[in-house]
């Protein structure tokens, strides 16, 4: 259905310093036709500042990741580095090549899926949710626009779920939602706002995504993304496995920190995610998720008039320096660099996945620890380090500058 992405040289890891690869980069290229493409004379892009990667990664970790990587794909190559350790009751170093839950990036991927049912003509994006699931929602007024714009007015049942972390993660670990059950817990809370009037992160939107997938096409959302996405794109390190608990192959384990503070962590890397569904029950690794951005923004799995609405942003903030569209983020970065792609919080793992509008240069980046607010703004000092490169260090102090302080996709205490 879609052209293959080239697949990724494999990388070895090493604990506290690291990995660098230069090779061929495992990134899309828009048609000259596409309006993603670059422009005819585009002005140099910034090389990636590995030493400021490492910094990120390493502040990362000083707040309570037991460790940290990212992996940047560019015209000159690949360029991965690591730092600390993937498992903390053996000591294994954290490794570009492991496997890790990639919690709200999930949303990406199944705002894609349904994009691409609103291109096949079986759903539009301003039809009411009860058009194709009568009785779920008590307002006719919310659309499926709303919901892939956090513009429904649903209240996050993860709110309530996780008001204290801990216990909240061991009650549903091994729990087996039906989506209809998370979309009832969400409406037992006063909505947030009128359908369409004010922005409001809610994870109960894309349950509700993942039910209209499977209601237009009769099939399971997990086959949909692998063959619409995962197939095509040859993602051999991505799946969605709900419920079952394993992260299979070789992994990242992931630490979620309790509330108190000193308390030991707790290795939350076997759940069934069934409190996430089609919000944040992915399993992915860095190539992969380098191969997935570009392929996206480069115009490879939407047609142009479908990137026009999901690259179609509003502000979630007040600095006008952090955008949401359709399922998609974008940062504006110090540089004047746009990114785009989505973050993702599940416990024990906070991840980023973005790349340029043309594609051309991805970062995946991810570290094992959740309920760390500190640490994922850490981590999200890797968007300065890769994309604007010596630029982030020469941005002035005051005025434009741009520290990653992501909206997280479960309540934070850390």
């Amino acid at each position: 259905m879609r052209l293959p992405a080239h697949r990724r040289p494999t990388i070895g890891a090493v604990l506290l310093a690291v990995t660098a690869v230069l090779a061929p980069a495992a990134t899309a290229h828009a048609a000259a036709s596409s309006p993603y493409a670059a422009p005819a004379a585009p002005a140099p892009a910034p090389a990636p500042d590995a030493q400021a990667l490492v910094r990120a990664l390493r502040s990362t970790t000083a707040a309570g990741a037991p460790g940290a990587m990212a992996r940047f794909t560019g015209p000159g190559g690949v360029l991965a580095r690591t730092v600390g350790v993937r498992d903390r009751s053996t000591g294994a170093p954290m490794d570009p090549r492991a496997r890790f839950r990639i919690g709200s990036v999930t949303k990406t991927f199944s705002t894609v899926v349904l994009l691409q049912l609103v291109a096949e003509g079986r759903l539009g994006l301003d039809d009411p949710v009860g058009r194709h699931l009568p009785g779920l929602l008590p307002d006719d007024r919310i659309t499926v626009r709303h919901l892939l714009t956090h513009r429904s007015g649903l209240a996050d049942y993860t709110e309530a779920m996780f008001a204290r972390t801990v216990p909240g993660f061991e009650a549903v670990r091994t729990r087996v939602f039906a989506p209809r059950e998370l979309v009832d817990l969400a409406l037992r809370e006063p909505r947030t706002a009128e359908p369409g009037a004010a922005y409001g992160y809610s994870n109960t939107n894309f349950v509700i995504v993942g039910m209209l997938v499977e209601k237009v096409t009769g099939r399971p959302v997990g086959r949909e993304y692998e063959d619409r996405i995962i197939r095509p794109l040859k993602l051999r390190d991505t799946s969605y496995v709900h419920p079952d608990t394993a992260v299979r192959g070789r992994h990242v384990r992931g630490y979620l920190h309790p509330d108190e503070a000193g308390a030991a962590l707790v290795d939350a890397t076997e759940q069934t995610a069934s409190w996430a569904q089609a919000a944040g029950a992915m399993i992915s690794n860095p190539a992969d998720l380098n191969t997935f951005v570009s392929a996206l923004l480069a115009g490879r799995l939407l047609p142009d008039r479908l990137m026009d609405q999901m690259l179609a942003m509003s502000p979630t903030d007040t600095a006008g320096t952090r955008f949401y569209g359709l399922g998609l983020r974008r940062y504006d970065l110090s540089c004047g660099v746009s990114v785009y792609g989505h973050t993702g919080t599940v416990q024990g793992y906070y991840t980023y996945a973005f790349a340029t509008r043309d594609g051309r240069r991805s970062l995946a980046a991810m570290a094992n620890t959740s309920n760390r607010g500190e640490a994922n703004t850490a981590l999200g000092g890797t968007l300065e380090a890769a994309f604007c490169g010596a630029r982030a260090a020469a941005a002035p102090a005051a005025g434009r500058g741009f520290a990653v302080r992501a909206e997280p996709d479960l309540p934070e205490r850390g």
